[in-house]
C-alpha cells in the first residue's frame, strides 16, 4: 500500500510540473514480476515470460542497453541502459511484428554498425523466448 501512495504523489507531483506525458501509470495486480519473481514463479503467459527473459541476465539482459517505459511497473525495476534505444510505444515503431522479431534476432541484417548482439543467430535466446520478448514489447 505504501509503494501505491509512493507512486501516486510522485505521479501528483510530476503532474503537476506539466510533465504529463511522462507519467508511469501503475494499478494494483498490474505490475510485472521481479526478476527473482520470475524465478520463483514461471509466469504462464508470453508477454510476462517475455518480460522475464528481458530483465534476467543470463538470458537476454536487454535493460543493460536498453530503458524499458512500460505502465506495468514492478516493485523495483532494474537498472537500465541507454546503448540502445529506449523501447517505448513498439507496436507503433514496429508495425510489422516480424521486423520486430527479425531485430531482436539479428539487429545486424538491418542495420550493419549496430552494436545489438544476434541474439537468434548466435542462440543466446530460444526462438520461444523471442517470441515471447516480442510479444511484451508489443503490450508497451
Amino acid at each position: 500500500m505504501r509503494k501505491s501512495l509512493s507512486i501516486v504523489t510522485a505521479a501528483a507531483a510530476v503532474l503537476l510540473a506539466g510533465n504529463l506525458a511522462m507519467i508511469p501509470v501503475a494499478t494494483a495486480g498490474d505490475a510485472l514480476p521481479t526478476d527473482k519473481e520470475c524465478g520463483k514463479s514461471k509466469p504462464t503467459d508470453a508477454a510476462t515470460k517475455g518480460w522475464c527473459t528481458m530483465i534476467n541476465r543470463k538470458q537476454g539482459n536487454c535493460l543493460a542497453c536498453h530503458d524499458v517505459v512500460t505502465k506495468r511497473f514492478p516493485a523495483a525495476l532494474p537498472a537500465s541502459g541507454n546503448i540502445g534505444p529506449p523501447m517505448v510505444s513498439m507496436k507503433a515503431r514496429f508495425p510489422d511484428k516480424a521486423k520486430l522479431r527479425a531485430q531482436i534476432w539479428d539487429a545486424g541484417v538491418a542495420n550493419p554498425t549496430t552494436s545489438m548482439l544476434p541474439f537468434g543467430r548466435h542462440k543466446i535466446i530460444s526462438e520461444s523466448d523471442i517470441d515471447n520478448i516480442v510479444t511484451f514489447l508489443y503490450t508497451i
